[in-house]
C-alpha cells in the first residue's frame, strides 16, 4: 500500500482510539503489522479478540488482496431467540426434508432491518456505537411481544409484522441508520469495485495493472450510507419453492406455536462484498495440493466459486477462492459440499432488548466469528451430520438390494401396448410377462411408467431370497421404494425368508429413483398404500416416511436427489431398534451408491461417475454395510449371497423357423 494511504489509516485510527477498543489493535501493531491490515483482520473476525485477528493474518499471509482496502458489507437483522427460534429451526429442517431446499434455507430466521451497506474497517466501531444508541433510545417502547401473522403466496411464505410493534421496529431501524451514517460516514471511503474494471473480475491480479493507474480510474468516493428497510417487515419461512409444495409448507408453518416467549436481538453481520453472487462450498475432507495451482483444504473450510469462471477447470475440479486463506486455486469438487449463503457471514455485535445489554463493552461470547449452527438448520448435507449418522447406527447392518428385472427392460417402452386389449384389459403375450397385474384405481395406463417385474424378475427375487435364507442372515426390518417393482421384490424376498407375515414393508419415497431419469415432465403415478394392501402386499401403514410421496419433484437435480436419499437413510436407520438385525433396503440400482456412501462417511460421487457406475449394476445387485467394531465405523463387506448372473434370451417364433427351412 502507498505510504499516503497508510498514513490516512493511521490518522483516522488515532481519532477513533478514544471511543474504540485500542487493546485489540495495539498488540497487532506491536507485532509489526501495518495499521490497515490489522484493522482489516479485526473487521473480518468481528472485532472479538486480538488472537482471532492474529490467526486470520497468519492464514492470509499469501492473500493477494491483503493490502487492498476493500471494506466488508454490513447488515442489521432482528433475530428471534429461545423457544421460538427452536421451533423455527424445526420448521427449517422439516420443510427441507419434505419439500427440498429453497432460498429461505440460505439464511437463518430473521427480520431484515437494514440492507447490506459498506463501511470502512476503521469505522466499524462506529456501527457498534450506533447500535447501542438506537437500542437505548427505543428500549422503553420496544414491544414485549412481536405479533406475527402468516402470509402465503405461490412463491413466498412467511410471517408479517404489523401494527404499532412494526412501527416501533421501523423507528429503531431508522435510528440506527441515521446514527451509523453520521458516525461512520464523515470521511471519504476509498475502495475498489473490481467488477467495474473492464475485462477483470473480483480476482483481479494487480501485477497486470499498475496500482497508480488503477487507483486514478477506479477509486470511488463514497460515504457510509445505511438504508433502513421501509417495506413490509417480514420473517421469511420459504421463498422460491415449487408451487405444489405450498400446501405442505403452509401446514408446517401453521404448526409453529407463536405463543412462545422470545427475546428479540438486533444483530449486526458482515460479509465479503466480492463474493455475494458466488456459490459457497464447504470442504468435507483434507486435501494436500499435488500442484502449485491447487488449494489446500481442511475440513470446514469455505470456498467461493464463480460458476461463470470454470472454463479452465477439468472435469471433477473447480476453481475457487478460500475464505480462510484468500488464495485462489483448483480443488477437487467431490471433496466439498454446497454450503448456505450465510455460513460465511461474520457476527459482530448484538443488542438484546429485554436485557438492555451494553454490547459496546460486552463481547458476544456465545457466537463464533462465523454464523454457526446456533441459527442454521441441521441437515444431512454436512460432514458433521454424516458423523452423527455413524454414531446413531452403531451395531447395525444394512443390505441394499436392487429390484429384479422389470418388464419394460425386456419389451421396451411400448410394452404396455403389447399386453393390453383395445378395451384396456391385460393379457399375457409372452411368458416373461407376469401372469396378472394388480388393480389400480386409474386403470392399466398407470403401469406404463411404473412397470411390474417380469417373470424372470420374479424368479430372480425368489432365488435371491432363498439364498439369503440359506445364509442364515436375520432380517429385522424392510424398506422399499414406492415403485411397484421394488415392493414386489421386497415381498418375494420376504416370502422366501418365511417372514412375509412377520415383517411389514415400510414404503419410503425418499429412496425412489432419481427423477431426472424418469420419463415425462411429471413424476410417475405410483400405487398408493391402500392399493398395495389391496394387492396383498403386507405394508406398514403406520410408518411415517422421511420424504413424503408429494415431495418428489420431476427432473430434480443430482444434489437434490442425493440430499433426499441421505435424509431417508438417516431416518430408516434411526427408526430401527438398536439390535444386530439386518436392515433390508430394496430400491433401485442408484441407491446402492446413494444410500451407502452416507453410512460410510463419504461425499457424493461426481455426477458423471455416478451415472456410469449405476449402469453396471445388475438386477438383484447388492451392497452390504457392516459395523467395524474395532474402528467404530462402517465399511462395505461381501454380501451374504453370491451374485446372480444370467444371459439374454431373444424372442423365438417357431413359424419363422419352419418357413426358414
Amino acid at each position: 500500500m502507498a505510504a499516503g494511504e497508510t498514513q490516512l489509516y493511521a490518522k483516522v485510527s488515532n481519532k477513533l482510539k478514544g471511543r474504540s477498543s485500542p487493546s485489540l489493535l495495539e498488540p497487532l501493531l506491536a507485532m509489526g503489522f501495518p495499521v490497515h491490515t490489522a484493522l482489516k483482520a479485526l473487521a473480518a473476525t468481528g472485532k472479538k479478540t486480538a488472537e482471532e485477528a492474529l490467526a486470520w493474518l497468519h492464514d492470509h499471509c499469501n492473500d493477494p488482496s491483503l493490502d487492498d482496502p476493500i471494506p466488508q458489507e454490513y447488515a442489521l437483522f432482528l433475530c428471534p431467540t429461545g423457544p421460538l427460534l427452536e421451533k423455527l429451526q424445526e420448521f427449517w429442517r422439516e420443510s427441507k426434508r419434505q419439500c427440498a431446499k429453497n432460498r429461505a434455507h440460505e439464511v437463518f430466521p430473521h427480520v431484515t432491518l437494514c440492507d447490506f451497506f459498506t463501511c470502512e474497517d476503521q469505522k466499524v466501531e462506529c456501527l457498534y456505537e450506533a447500535l447501542k444508541r438506537a437500542g437505548d433510545r427505543l428500549l422503553g417502547s420496544f414491544p414485549t411481544a412481536v405479533p406475527l401473522a402468516l402470509h402465503s403466496s405461490i412463491s413466498y411464505l412467511g410471517f408479517f409484522v404489523n401494527g404499532s410493534p412494526a412501527d416501533v421496529i421501523r423507528e429503531f431501524a431508522m435510528t440506527f441508520a441515521t446514527e451509523a451514517s453520521l458516525l461512520a460516514g464523515t470521511s471519504v471511503s476509498r475502495f475498489w469495485i473490481f467488477s467495474q474494471v473492464p475485462g477483470h473480475g473480483p480476482n483481479l491480479r494487480l501485477s497486470n495493472l499498475t496500482r497508480a493507474s488503477f487507483v486514478s480510474h477506479y477509486i470511488l468516493q463514497k460515504y457510509c450510507s445505511v438504508k433502513p428497510c421501509t417495506k413490509q417487515l417480514h420473517l421469511t419461512l420459504a421463498h422460491k419453492f415449487y408451487p405444489h409444495h405450498q400446501r405442505t409448507l403452509e401446514q408446517l408453518a401453521r404448526a409453529i406455536p407463536l405463543g412462545h416467549s422470545c427475546q428479540w436481538t438486533a444483530a449486526l453481520y458482515s460479509r465479503d462484498m466480492r463474493f455475494v453472487h458466488y456459490q459457497t462450498l464447504r470442504a468435507l475432507f483434507q486435501y494436500k495440493p499435488q500442484n502449485v495451482d491447487e488449494l489446500t483444504l481442511s475440513p470446514g473450510d469455505y470456498i467461493f466459486v464463480d460458476p461463470t469462471q470454470q472454463d479452465e477447470a477439468s472435469e471433477g475440479w473447480v476453481i475457487g477462492i478460500s475464505q480462510r486463506t484468500g488464495c485462489r486455486g483448483f480443488l477437487p469438487e467431490n471433496y466439498t459440499d454446497r454450503a448456505s449463503e450465510s455460513d460465511t457471514w461474520v457476527k459482530h455485535r448484538m443488542y438484546t432488548f429485554s436485557l438492555a445489554t451494553d454490547l459496546n463493552s460486552r463481547r458476544d461470547g456465545e457466537a463464533s466469528s462465523r454464523c454457526s449452527g446456533e441459527f442454521l438448520p441441521q441437515t444431512a448435507r454436512s460432514l458433521s451430520s454424516l458423523q452423527a449418522l455413524q454414531a446413531t447406527v452403531a451395531r447395525k447392518s444394512v443390505l441394499v438390494v436392487r429390484h429384479g428385472e422389470r418388464v419394460d427392460q425386456i419389451f421396451g417402452k411400448a410394452w404396455l401396448q403389447q399386453c393390453s386389449t383395445p378395451d384396456g384389459k391385460y393379457y399375457r403375450p409372452d411368458l416373461n410377462f407376469p401372469c396378472s397385474l394388480p388393480r389400480r384405481s386409474r386403470g392399466i395406463k398407470d403401469f406404463e411408467n411404473d412397470p411390474p417385474l417380469s417373470s424372470c424378475g420374479i424368479f430372480q427375487s425368489r432365488i435371491a431370497g432363498d439364498a439369503l435364507l440359506d445364509s442364515g442372515i436375520r432380517i429385522s426390518s424392510v424398506f422399499a421404494s414406492p415403485a411397484l417393482r421394488c415392493v414386489q421384490t421386497a415381498k418375494l424376498i420376504l416370502e422366501e425368508l418365511k417372514l412375509e407375515k412377520k415383517i411389514k414393508i415400510r414404503v419410503e419415497p425418499g429412496i425412489f429413483e432419481w427423477t431426472k431419469w424418469e420419463a415425462g415432465k411429471t413424476t410417475p403415478t405410483l400405487m398408493s398404500l391402500e392399493e398395495l394392501k389391496e394387492a396383498n402386499f403386507n405394508i406398514d401403514t403406520d410408518y411415517r416416511p422421511a420424504f413424503p410421496m408429494s415431495a418428489l419433484m420431476p427432473a430434480e437435480s443430482y444434489q437434490e436427489y442425493v440430499d433426499r436419499c441421505t435424509a431417508s437413510v438417516v431416518q430408516m436407520v434411526n427408526t430401527c431398534p438398536q439390535d444386530t438385525g439386518v436392515i433390508l433396503i430394496v430400491s433401485h440400482g442408484s441407491t446402492l451408491d446413494s444410500c451407502t456412501r452416507p453410512l460410510l462417511g463419504l461425499p457424493p460421487r461426481e455426477c458423471g461417475d455416478f451415472a456410469q457406475l449405476v449402469r453396471k449394476i445388475p438386477s438383484l445387485g447388492m451392497c452390504f454395510c457392516e459395523e467395524n467394531k474395532e474402528e467404530g465405523k462402517w465399511e462395505l463387506v461381501n454380501p451374504p449371497v453370491k451374485t446372480l448372473t444370467h444371459g439374454a434370451n431373444t424372442a423365438f417364433n417357431w413359424r419363422n423357423w419352419i418357413s426358414g427351412n
